[in-house]
């Protein structure tokens, strides 16, 4: 009864494990379907995005290199040539004591303007008057013994003619016999020696003269020396420097140990000096205008002239120095400043403009990229000139009208065939905003 109870109860069991079974299987088939649907839609745009990539790479290996080109322009006519110069005062001179001894008075300091002939300073000094005095004591010396002289030049002179007639008559005596010839001879030897005392009184005069000359000509200069006691500008300009004050002994020189008294200049012209290269010495002629500015002022130019140059070149920098002179007639412009001078120059034979993009420096020297007309790629040798920053002077190499490439890569060589495209041009800036 037992067995037949349990047959009955699993009978019925076997059944429902075989369905469920089914159902779980039914359930991982329909799972794996939808994973390979999903797959599949996934699958097919990635493989056609992987066929046009690999159809447009192939494409581009089969391509020409796409390049930038631009014309090669001859460069203007006329140039501006920018040079750094240094303002100096057109004269400018130390002023020195001509007479030892100490400041009495000093009336001008350093930024004082002064006029020609305007007293700067006086200098007392006792020792030069005492000088003075004794130089026209001795001249008065030398007067009085001039006067002596020339009186016993008068008596040599009364004493010759008395000899004179004396000789005269005893010589007739003693020709007629009344007198011996003995008295003769001493009368004319009398006369031989007024003679002598008469021209040495002579010269005597004329010592004393020159001895008096002398003096004259010493008491002038100490005169003239006393004079130097008061310090004159010797032209007009303004006071750069002053090393003395009142009490400061000074004394008479030029020498490099000696103290300057005053340094003047001369502003109201400056004069300007540049040093201008080797390659723009033949455009810098005498008289050509140009400007000057500095960086203190600079919406103001100052105009100036070519006055002189060297006419010969710097050995060291190979540079022609220039002087410029410029009217200072605000004062504005101060001697030591730094300057810029600008030359406006006319070149008989411009050289060629290229941009700076377009050229490397190579073991063979400055090279550019040229487009031939069959549009290949020929690398010319170029000797550069001046160098402006974006765009540079080629003076030997290139034709105007060649066209080179701007934008050389490393796989454009020589014989290259390439395909130009227009240079892209700036975007126009937009009212409020910025080019992006």
């Amino acid at each position: 009864m037992k067995n037949q109870r349990e047959t009955e109860i699993t009978e019925p069991a076997a059944p429902e494990r075989r369905n469920s079974r089914l159902r779980k299987t039914l359930a991982w088939v329909a799972v794996a379907l939808v994973l390979a649907g999903i797959l599949a839609l996934g699958y097919r745009p990635r493989a056609a995005r992987a066929r046009k990539l690999a159809a447009s790479n192939q494409a581009e290996r089969h391509a020409l290199p796409a390049v930038t080109v631009v014309p090669v322009k001859e460069a203007p006519a006329e140039t501006e040539l920018e040079l750094p110069g240094n303002v100096q005062a057109l004269t400018e001179t130390a002023l020195f004591a001509r007479a030892d001894g100490y400041i009495k008075r000093r009336l001008v300091d350093i930024g004082d303007r002064v006029k020609t002939g305007q007293l700067l300073a006086e200098i007392e000094s006792p020792e030069l008057d005492q000088q003075i005095h004794e130089a026209q004591a001795s001249l008065q010396r030398a007067r009085s013994s001039l006067r002596q002289a020339e009186a016993s030049f008068s008596q040599a002179q009364a004493n010759l003619g008395l000899a004179e007639v004396t000789a005269r008559r005893w010589l007739r005596l003693a020709a007629r016999g009344v007198l011996s010839e003995q008295d003769g001879d001493e009368k004319r030897a009398a006369l031989e020696a007024r003679k002598a005392d008469a021209a040495a009184a002579e010269a005597a005069v004329q010592g004393a003269r020159e001895n008096v000359t002398a003096n004259e000509a010493t008491v002038q200069r100490l005169l003239e020396l006393r004079s130097f006691r008061q310090v004159r500008a010797p032209f007009a300009g303004v006071i750069t420097a002053r090393n003395i004050d009142v009490g400061s002994l000074v004394s008479a020189g030029s020498s490099s140990s000696l103290r300057e008294l005053f340094r003047l200049a001369q502003t109201h012209t400056l004069r300007v000096f540049v040093n201008v290269p080797q390659s723009e010495v033949a455009g810098i002629k005498p008289g050509m205008p140009c400007s000057v500015g500095v960086e203190e002022y600079r919406d103001e130019k100052f105009q100036g002239r070519v006055t002189r140059t060297a006419n010969a070149l710097e050995t060291s920098s190979r540079t022609l120095l220039t002087e410029v002179q410029v009217v200072n007639r605000n004062g504005a412009l101060l001697p030591g400043m730094y300057a810029t001078v600008r030359f406006k120059i006319r070149r008989a034979s411009p050289p060629l403009l290229i941009p700076s993009a377009a050229f490397r420096n190579t073991e063979e020297g400055p090279m550019v990229a040229v487009l031939k007309e069959d549009s290949s790629v020929h690398l010319q040798p170029v000797r550069l000139g001046r160098d402006y920053g974006a765009q540079m002077e080629v003076i030997d190499g290139l034709r105007p009208g060649q066209k080179l490439i701007t934008n050389w890569t490393d796989e454009i060589r020589e014989g290259t065939h390439v395909k130009s495209v227009a240079a892209a041009k700036p975007a126009a800036p937009r009212a409020g905003g910025q080019v992006k």
